[in-house]
């Protein structure tokens, strides 16, 4: 439900967050977490609760669009990063608000886990 999801308290400004970026539906926060240098989230605006409940694919290609700005902004758009979608709870997402995780600031290893 959005009036509980930690995303959407985020967003409404009940929760901070280190905002790094925004645009019209999506914002961008420091994960409080961080499994690299640079790891930010990467969030609509508007609660989604997964990938599977997109209704506007739009959407990801604004998300992806400010984790592209965030990549430059913070300097590993040259040496790389990694974008991150978990999906449902095999998937990993543990808050289940549609985000995208920005991770980059080390090499990245393959798999994943």
């Amino acid at each position: 439900m959005a009036d509980e999801c930690l995303f959407c308290r985020i967003v409404r400004g009940e929760i901070p967050a280190t905002l790094v970026a925004e645009n019209a539906s999506c914002i961008a926060f420091r994960d409080l977490g961080p499994k690299a240098p640079t790891h930010v989230l990467v969030i609509p605006r508007k609660h989604v609760e997964s990938l599977n409940t997109l209704d506007d694919p739009a959407l990801v290609a604004e998300m992806t669009a400010l984790a592209q700005q965030v990549a430059k902004a913070e300097g590993i758009d040259g040496p790389g990063y990694r974008l991150v979608i978990n999906t449902n709870a095999h998937g990993g997402q543990t808050v289940f608000h549609l985000h995208l995780h920005v991770l980059g600031g080390r090499q990245m290893k393959w798999p994943p886990g």
